[in-house]
């Protein structure tokens, strides 16, 4: 079993305590959409903010924080950090995860292949360019959301505008899973999204897309529809698309949850999810690659809950929840996929799988963890997956055993 993925990968610089309703963060968050203001849940490119603001991007940084350091920086990215959680639950399994993409030649291009290093993911494809790593400032706030948390984020595209369709060789189609993830941050793969899916489907890959706020498209229609590729075909080459609620209604275009899911129901989307934050997790599968499942909804882990509320001085936070729920549920179509056939994998294992991984990142500084042994993060994610069973057994029956 191969995994293989593209899309975004960057360093993250994350600073952990922003008041987002401070004076500061209140002066530079957006008056409307696409006006490269800071807003809660959100990415911003670094031009928008500067043009925004009528400041560098790090006097913005600075009146928000000091000349506070940031409190990590670690690898982002919801391709990547997907990818290296799949790679620690699936490696002991025998099975392969890979990264396809580029990072320039600089110092956090090579702070970014450091830190990679130590995890079991493949980067053989990762390749040094010229010109200037991909990074963001991640800008989070804990008590945010009544306690939930949220981020705010400016990122700086860099080496991911030169990697385009062509650069991807066959050998990432010789996959069993393939995933695009954020390539709303790597334009010229987004641009082309539809002719990749396409490819992948003859190749006999499970593609599967994951997506991110797509600031570069607000920026030239605010307001209006996000275009997902060359055109609305990308929905019938897709096996799993995976998206939050903003997400879904600006792709979509529609202004209600229940519209957006009708929408990529009559566009032949193999099977999709929705995120809602501390809300349920919104699922649909037609029967291609999933059992059949009509739309359906599951809870948040309140084992998760649980835990962060008893840990008062949890040193971590909210940032990479949606990347780890993305590695979840790729890791749990891959175990599935390797005993079943096509049709016969449950979308609800795989959405439960998901939740617990994406609350595990909870308890962790940035979107990734560098396991101190192997297996450790699958050991945490399996705990919270038994206890989330008996959660929802009186909803749903998941299976006993984790990851298929």
């Amino acid at each position: 079993m191969r995994i293989s993925g593209v899309g975004c990968s960057l360093a993250d610089y994350l600073y952990r305590e922003v008041d987002f309703s401070s004076e500061a963060f209140t002066e530079l968050r957006s008056r409307e959409r696409g006006d490269g203001g800071l807003e809660p849940g959100r990415l911003v490119f670094l031009e928008g903010l500067e043009k925004f603001s009528g400041l560098t991007y790090q006097q913005s940084i600075q009146k928000l924080v000091g000349d506070k350091e940031p409190d990590t920086l670690n690898v982002g990215g919801p391709s990547v950090v997907a990818l290296i959680l799949a790679a620690q639950l699936l490696k002991p399994r025998g099975m392969e995860v890979g990264y396809f993409g580029v990072v320039g030649d600089d110092k956090i291009g090579s702070d970014i292949l450091e830190i990679v290093r130590q995890t079991p993911l493949n980067i053989d494809h990762y390749e040094v360019i010229s010109g200037r790593s991909p990074f963001t400032m991640v800008l989070s706030d804990p008590n945010y959301d009544e306690g939930h948390g949220e981020r705010a984020f400016v990122n700086n595209i860099g080496t991911s505008w030169q990697y385009g369709p062509e650069d991807i060789p066959e050998e990432f189609f010789k996959s069993d899973i393939v995933l695009f993830g954020a390539t709303a941050i790597v334009p010229q793969l987004h641009d082309n999204l539809t002719g990749l899916v396409k490819k992948a489907k003859e190749k006999g890959c499970c593609s599967v897309v994951s997506t991110v706020y797509d600031f570069r498209n607000e920026m030239k229609n605010p307001g209006g529809k996000w275009p997902l590729g060359e055109s609305e075909q990308t929905y019938q080459y897709t096996d799993l698309l995976i998206v939050d609620k903003e997400e879904a209604l600006s792709i979509s275009g529609q202004d209600t949850i229940e519209k957006a899911c009708d929408y990529f129901i009559s566009n032949k989307l193999g099977a999709f999810i929705i995120t809602q934050g501390p809300n349920e997790v919104i699922f649909h599968s037609n029967g291609e690659l999933f059992t059949k499942c009509e739309l359906d909804a599951l809870p948040v882990s309140k084992a998760a809950g649980e835990r962060m509320a008893a840990e008062e001085s949890r040193q971590g936070d909210t940032t990479g929840c949606g990347d780890n729920f993305v590695g979840g549920v790729l890791s749990s179509l891959a175990g599935q996929l390797s005993k079943r056939k096509k049709g016969e994998i449950k979308l609800q294992e795989a959405v439960a799988t998901g939740i617990c991984a994406g609350g595990s990142a909870l308890f962790h500084l940035g979107g990734m963890m560098i396991e101190k042994e192997p297996g450790e993060k699958a050991a945490e994610i399996e705990e919270m997956y038994q206890l989330y069973r008996e959660q929802v057994k009186g909803k749903c029956s998941l299976g006993a055993e984790f990851l298929g």
